[in-house]
């Protein structure tokens, strides 16, 4: 965070923001054009280059060096099954992928570096989808020069801004999808990618898997995202940095299992905390802080946790869904605070929120649910004199709170309740409705912002569904039976200390 004066006011200006002014592919003039068709019946046809390019074409591999000083745009046509597309260049460039279809048996379809002496040095690129476009990669990369990354079906040293009204899937089978070694930003477009990558999956830098990565950042501002990951040790989204969830959708499912060995972690081929090339499949993981601000995102995950950050993580707008099947469903490893938006954190194998910090529900709307004893559906680590503090919002929780929760707004717990049925809450003048899973832990807890009631049984005639149709606000309900609700302060049980359901070095 950067600050400026202006007499005794301090204006902090954030970095991210003004990086935005900048990745509006509109605010860049690009003075030249360069054309790349492929073809499988013969050579790729390079066009439209000058004394700055070096073109080296050989059947449909396409390699450019540029050495000039203008802002270019290579198009992307026609289409390859024994192809690629490699850029050296100093100067930030566009891509349109124009109707193109890329696969290289050996390494990246697109990968982008900076020159030749400095292949690290890379600049802004921005990808545009225009029409339906395929890479992928093969099950093996080879000739890859020793002083040179490539880490995915679509490389590059330097920023991905992808923008455009087009739709880019991408199959990988080696190594990750998209792999930016600085920031990717997603403006506007459908990217599907689909990874099954595990092949010599080890703690090392290039090989830990994501259909996403960004060794700076990852922001979503529009568009929309599909992710599946099932090679062992994959991730949905992984970064060195931070996310930024500002709108648009993603769609995430993870069901390979952890690398590594036996003995650590949630589900089969858990990571041990020994071993130093323990890779776990989680849905999104980043090193740094989350934060949630109006995108919806949906996670599932099987063998690991749903979502986690290594610093906080907030949510204030938009809609997000998680769910492990092994582990905590949203984790934190500092505090975790939710002021707005929609929340459902569903683990079946460990707590729904987990933080490592302090807990803050503030506002929103929050559906959190846990497989049971001694987990609980929200955890701060008590362990560490952090707590949970219930200030505001609408909560659902089925397996508790943590012991010792600030609880300032009343919280209830039902006298019993039933699986895979259909509750009516009423706070206020709004009804909510959400159905109880096939398992989970005791009590069940609502609070609101006034008293609430409870009904069992509905009949849901109506509401805007949301958290993948386990819940619905501005509900119509009808039919039911009335719940008892009984003053609740807190479970006895905690989620197992600091770190929660384990966490893997990767």
């Amino acid at each position: 965070m950067l600050s400026c004066c202006a007499k005794d006011n301090i204006v902090l200006i954030d970095p991210i923001e003004t990086d935005d002014n900048e990745d509006l592919i509109a605010n860049t003039v690009f003075t030249q054009t360069v054309g790349v068709t492929f073809s499988d019946h013969g050579n790729a046809v390079v066009t439209d280059t000058n004394d700055d390019f070096t073109v080296t074409v050989n059947g449909n591999e396409v390699t450019i060096i540029y050495v000039g000083e203008e802002y270019v745009m290579y198009e992307l046509s026609g289409t390859t099954n024994d192809g690629f597309f490699k850029l050296y260049s100093a100067k930030k460039q566009g891509v349109t992928l124009n109707g193109v279809s890329i696969t290289n048996p050996n390494g990246a379809a697109i990968n982008v570096q900076g020159t030749q002496t400095e292949p690290s040095k890379g600049k802004r690129t921005f990808i545009v989808l225009n029409g339906t476009n395929n890479l992928a990669d093969g099950t093996h990369y080879s000739n890859t020069p020793a002083t040179e990354d490539e880490k995915g079906v679509l490389f590059g040293e330097g920023q991905f801004i992808f923008s455009g009204e087009g739709s880019l899937t991408i199959t990988a089978t080696g190594k990750s999808g998209i792999v930016s070694d600085d920031y990717v930003h997603f403006m506007s477009g459908a990217i599907t990618v689909n990874m099954s990558s595990s092949v010599n999956v080890n703690g090392s830098d290039t090989l830990k898997p994501a259909c996403v990565r960004g060794k700076d950042y990852v922001k979503m501002t529009n568009g929309a995202l599909s992710l599946t990951s099932t090679g062992t040790g994959g991730k949905g989204i992984s970064s060195d940095g931070n996310g930024y969830f500002y709108g648009g959708t993603v769609n995430v499912t993870v069901t390979g299992n952890n690398f590594g060995s036996n003995g650590g972690g949630g589900g089969p081929g858990g990571w041990s905390n020994s071993s130093s090339n323990g890779v776990s499949a989680k849905g999104l993981k980043f090193d740094g802080n989350l934060i949630f601000k109006g995108s919806r995102v949906v996670v599932n995950s099987a063998a690991h946790e749903g979502i986690e950050a290594k610093g906080t993580l907030s949510v204030s707008g938009g809609e997000v869904y998680s769910h492990s099947q092994s582990d905590d469903a949203i984790n934190a490893g500092s505090n975790l605070t939710i002021s707005d938006g929609l929340v459902c954190a569903y683990s079946q194998g460990n707590d729904g929120l987990d933080a490592n910090g302090n807990c803050y529900i503030k506002g929103g709307v929050v559906y959190a649910i846990s497989a049971g004893s001694p987990e609980v559906a929200i955890d701060a680590n008590s362990e560490g004199g952090y707590k949970l503090y219930l200030t505001g919002g609408t909560l659902v929780a089925i397996g508790g709170l943590e012991n010792g929760s600030s609880l300032t707004q009343g919280c209830y717990s039902a006298s019993s309740w039933s699986k895979n049925t259909w509750y009516g809450l009423t706070v206020g003048s709004t009804t909510f409705a959400f159905k109880t899973p096939a398992s989970g832990g005791t009590p069940l807890v609502v609070s609101g912002d006034s008293s609430p009631t409870l009904q069992s049984s509905v009949i849901v005639a109506g509401g805007t569904e949301c958290f993948e149709g386990l819940f619905y606000t501005d509900a119509s309900v009808s039919g039911g039976n009335s719940v008892s609700l009984s003053s609740y302060t807190g479970s006895n049980g905690g989620g197992g200390g600091p770190g929660g359901g384990g966490h893997g070095p990767f």
